[in-house]
């Protein structure tokens, strides 16, 4: 049986994500605080106490949500008895996901990608001033649809692009705010269930991003990189990677570029993955699994509760 583990993007996090799993366990508190010390910064307060304004600072999110999804691990590997060799096959993250997912594989270690997802955060907040870029989902939108509507609301240096593709009828576009509102218009009229504009303060994997992308290749052209234990499947390739070299480069590609989330999940069953298990906080991309194939088995875990019913299943 082949398992696939999937690590959640921006807008999963929370204020009180992670709590349960350090008051339950110690490899969890541990992990945490080293977060907190490689960052110095007591994010795991912020986590747990908010506000929620704070967390929600994509400079903050972004550590937070990977320090969640790698307290999930860290337990399974030390309490629950798991076993890369035998319990997974492939992994794959959304967006800051792919971050997390290589930190799990062993990619990068815990305090390096930490790091790198706070100056990833800060180079996507520095990118564009805030009130300039904007992000919609277009709910009902197919692919094609989504890509004639950036294409037609962009205008000179006002760029409107796909930025995520998530699931059948759940496009995300990104771009300047003004090609991004006459987008919205123009979905309306051809029929798109409803365009709604997101509340992020940058227009993430979308060609303004060029300015943090250029931050991330000096950071990550001084990261330390293994081959993960497991290929990862990277949000721009759509391919399991495993070389350090090709994952730097499409890591750099990914801060301005699509994420291709919906083909990642399309293409698992042919890849011999019979299961998904998203590890870390909501059940975001669980909710997407099941758009893109309802047949495919897919949970979520976060909660004690949930880790102690899954290494049953292991």
């Amino acid at each position: 049986m082949g398992r696939a583990l999937t690590f959640p993007g921006q807008g999963s996090q929370a204020v009180g994500m992670g709590k349960p799993l350090a008051e339950t366990f110690a490899a969890a508190r541990e992990l945490f605080e080293e977060i907190d010390e490689a960052l110095k910064q007591p994010l795991s307060r912020l986590m747990w106490q908010g506000p929620e304004a704070d967390l929600t600072l994509t400079e903050n999110a972004q550590p937070a949500l990977m320090a969640v999804s790698l307290a999930v691990m860290r337990v399974l590997e030390q309490d629950g008895k798991f076993d890369w060799g035998k319990h997974v096959s492939l992994v794959a993250g959304h967006s800051l996901g792919e971050y997390s997912a290589l930190a799990a594989a062993g990619a990068f270690s815990v305090a390096e990608a930490a790091r790198l997802l706070k100056t990833r955060g800060l180079a996507m907040q520095r990118a564009v001033p805030v009130g300039q870029g904007a992000m919609a989902a277009l709910l009902g939108a197919e692919i094609a649809q989504a890509e004639e509507i950036s294409k037609e609301a962009s205008s000179g240096n006002e760029v409107c692009t796909v930025a995520n593709d998530n699931a059948p009828g759940q496009v995300v576009i990104s771009g300047a705010k003004a090609a991004i509102e006459r987008a919205a218009e123009l979905a309306k009229m051809k029929g798109v269930k409803r365009a709604m504009m997101l509340p992020v303060s940058a227009p993430f994997h979308s060609p303004l991003m060029a300015p943090a992308a250029r931050e991330m290749e000096e950071a990550l052209a001084k990261a330390s990189i293994k081959p993960p234990r497991v290929p990862v499947i990277s949000n721009i390739s759509v391919k399991p990677e495993s070389d350090p070299d090709t994952i730097r480069k499409l890591l750099v590609e990914q801060v301005t570029g699509r994420v291709r989330w919906r083909e990642t999940i399309a293409g698992l069953r042919e890849r011999g993955i019979t299961s998904v298990v998203e590890v870390g906080a909501g059940k975001v991309l669980t909710t997407m699994a099941k758009r893109v194939d309802k047949d495919l088995p897919a949970q979520s875990i976060e909660t004690p509760q949930e880790i102690e019913a899954f290494v049953k299943t292991l």
